[in-house]
């Protein structure tokens, strides 16, 4: 059996095929977008396109499945492409370097993509993909904060404006009605995070703020389901 006969018996051949001829583009290749990746690769998605700027981190080794004793000091990008073509050397992964954020974001065309996958967690980055997706009309899931949780039965799929008790959710509310976006697909959670520090996080670049507690459970369960997700949605199963 082939590395996607398991794959096809569950799905079928037609939809394998969908999968293989998908465009994917993640943003963030964290502790919830490597997860995500992962599950892509091992789904059969054809094609990833990876955006972040960030270097692995021995503070990554915790929870992000890409962070190895090895590899720290890496960047993300080339330690995620290193890892999906080791599950599926026929994979497409396409990597860019740079953290996107409004100021930047004219320059990638997105238009190609069959699904995005947001798991930043700026929340003007998290905005203008919504915006600019939401126009280009490409299906999009955006995870919401997974810092501070340990449980990850509490997480659900849902549009953001049925959310409750996620703080970054509500900001994304917020801002959303703002820029004139009325639905979003998001993985979120209603449980209580614990309080953050206040270090600033080595572990992300795009702005200063308290350091987030986390471990691996509910991050790598978001980036999962994430995944899943676009794969239901890719191939119009539910």
């Amino acid at each position: 059996m082939d590395a996607f006969g398991r794959t096809r018996l569950l799905i079928g051949e037609e939809n394998l095929e969908k999968l293989k001829k998908s465009s994917v583009a993640l943003f963030g290749a964290g502790g919830v977008g490597g997860f995500a990746a992962e599950a892509l690769a091992r789904s059969g998605v054809g094609s990833i396109t990876v955006f972040d700027n960030d270097t692995v981190k021995e503070s990554n080794l915790n929870r992000q499945i890409i962070a190895t004793a090895f590899n720290i000091g890496t960047d993300k990008t080339e330690a995620i492409k290193a890892r999906l073509k080791s599950i599926n050397p026929d994979i497409k992964v396409q990597c860019e370097k740079v953290f996107y954020l409004p100021e930047n974001a004219d320059k990638y065309d997105l238009s190609g993509f069959d699904y995005i996958l947001d798991a930043v967690d700026t929340v003007s980055a998290k905005i203008t993909l919504a915006v600019k997706v939401n126009s280009l009309g490409i299906p999009i899931i955006s995870s919401m904060g997974t810092g501070g949780k340990l449980n990850p039965l509490l997480l659900s799929v849902g549009d953001v404006f049925e959310t409750e008790g996620c703080p970054l959710a509500r900001v994304m509310r917020r801002e959303l009605k703002k820029a004139g976006v009325d639905k979003l697909k998001v993985v979120w959670s209603k449980e209580k995070a614990v309080k953050s520090s206040r270090e600033e996080d080595e572990d992300e670049c795009y702005s200063k703020k308290a350091l987030q507690p986390s471990m691996i459970f509910v991050p790598a369960c978001a980036g999962i389901i994430m995944a899943n997700e676009a794969i239901k949605d890719i191939i119009g199963k539910q």
